[in-house]
Parts: C-alpha cells; sequence; structure tokens
C-alpha cells in the first residue's frame, strides 16, 4: 500500500475558465490538497452548474479557499522558500526541485499566466515543465496535475504489509 505525507497548496491567481477551476478541484480532492482561488475570476462566481460540468460533485467536501487579492492571501501565507511558481519564462525543471512537505504552487491566468513583478520578486522559485516544439503552454489544468503528481511522487512512501 502506497501512502504520502505532503501538504499541497495550488494557488490559482485570477482564473479565467470555470471549467479549469472544476477540474483542478477534482485533482485537490483526489490527493487532499487544498485550493486556494485568488480573485478577481475571468467568470464571475463559481456556480455549481460548472462544477457538475468538470464532474466534481464533492464540491463541499473540497478544502478550497477563496481570497479578494493576492494581498489577501500573503497576508496569511507569507511567501517563503517552499512558494513554488509556474511559469514558461523560467529554465528550471519542476522536476529538479525537492519539494518540502507543506508546497505552495502559484498557477497564473490561462491568457497571461503570473504577473511580470511576481516572477521578478520570486526568481529562485520559478518551475516550468519542459516542453517541445515551441509549444506557447499547456493547459491550467494538465499543468496543475504534472506539477501535483511529482509532489505526490517525491512524499510517497511504500508501508510494509507485516
Amino acid at each position: 500500500m502506497d501512502s504520502y505525507n505532503s501538504t499541497i497548496n495550488i494557488v490559482l491567481l485570477e482564473p479565467r475558465i470555470p471549467g479549469n477551476v472544476g477540474t483542478i478541484g477534482r485533482l485537490c480532492y483526489a490527493i487532499d490538497a487544498t485550493l486556494h482561488l485568488i480573485k478577481p475570476y475571468g467568470f464571475g462566481d463559481i456556480t455549481k452548474k460548472e462544477l457538475r460540468r468538470a464532474g466534481l460533485d464533492y464540491w463541499e467536501f473540497l478544502k478550497v479557499f477563496e481570497y479578494e487579492d493576492i494581498q489577501s492571501f500573503w497576508h496569511k501565507h507569507t511567501i517563503s522558500n517552499n512558494h513554488y511558481f509556474a511559469t514558461t519564462k523560467t529554465d528550471k525543471n519542476y522536476f529538479d526541485v525537492n519539494f518540502s512537505h507543506n508546497t505552495y504552487i502559484y498557477f497564473g491566468r490561462e491568457d497571461a499566466g503570473l504577473p511580470q513583478y511576481i516572477l521578478e520578486k520570486n526568481q529562485h522559485n520559478c518551475i516550468t515543465i519542459p516542453m517541445k516544439n515551441e509549444a506557447r503552454s499547456l493547459n491550467l489544468s494538465n499543468s496543475v496535475s504534472i506539477i501535483s503528481y511529482e509532489i505526490v511522487r517525491q512524499h510517497t512512501k511504500r508501508l510494509s504489509t507485516i
């Protein structure tokens, strides 16, 4: 039996597509991660209809928190060495990082990524998913899945059955 001991925090800054939020919520529920949503959204409020479309009928069981802006988030979760910023604007691959047991991974808007001022201020903790063929980026929910499961992989321990 496998088990992992890690606290994963997914931070979505100003998401634009409600289906991505629902899909990411479903992932967070599956791996027991916490989802932090930072406004303004590109779609108004999160509705049950949009969540059902993404197959998330257990939103009420998800650990999810909403913030009015990034400053409100940072007031409660001060940036430290366990905060990582997903971007295409770095050469540091996500799989080259040894993630701590309490990790925050930031993802930006689907149409713009994370703001440049955040990336510049946190260059040492910017990470990327390598891509070939000059692809601009991956879908947001795919990116969250890839990096989240690397954290799960790093923190999975095989439990022996004695």
